[in-house]
């Protein structure tokens, strides 16, 4: 019925389908492991049931809310509805700040406490790390 001309090109379509889907899943499937997925407080005060995985927190640390004790910290974060009390041990990055985001690695205690083992600190598109801005001329 077809001809082989328009089998060879039904054939090549499928393939170029094929591979571009592959493409897309193997992209996807790397960035996976590179994006960071974080809950804010409000969602976790909605969860129905605390389970022992490691999750990620995100939101802003509330201003006068950090306590250093030797080497541990504790701060709140919160996302301007709800907040949560985080505990962490540990150096935390540079730009940890009151006022900053950040975005807290570890295991829920209950809906109001959060024992992190890791601090990612948020950024916006205008940061320069010290060492860098000092080389330009310390502006």
């Amino acid at each position: 019925m077809y001809g082989k001309k328009v089998k060879l090109r039904i054939l090549f379509l499928f393939l170029l389908l094929a591979s571009l889907i592959l493409i897309v899943y193997l992209i996807l499937k790397s960035l996976e492991e590179n994006v960071v997925y974080f809950i804010s407080p409000s969602e976790i005060k909605k969860l129905t049931e605390i389970n022992s995985d490691k999750i990620r927190i995100g939101g802003m640390v509330k201003n006068k809310s950090i306590i250093i004790k030797s080497n541990k910290i504790n701060f709140i974060i919160t996302d301007f509805k709800s907040e949560i009390n985080v505990s962490y041990s540990g150096s935390v990055p540079n730009l940890f700040a009151e006022g900053k985001g950040v975005v807290a690695e570890g295991y829920l205690k209950d809906k109001n406490y959060f024992n992190a083992v890791k601090i990612l600190a948020k950024h916006d598109e205008n940061y320069m790390p010290p060492e860098i801005k000092e080389a330009l001329g310390g502006e």
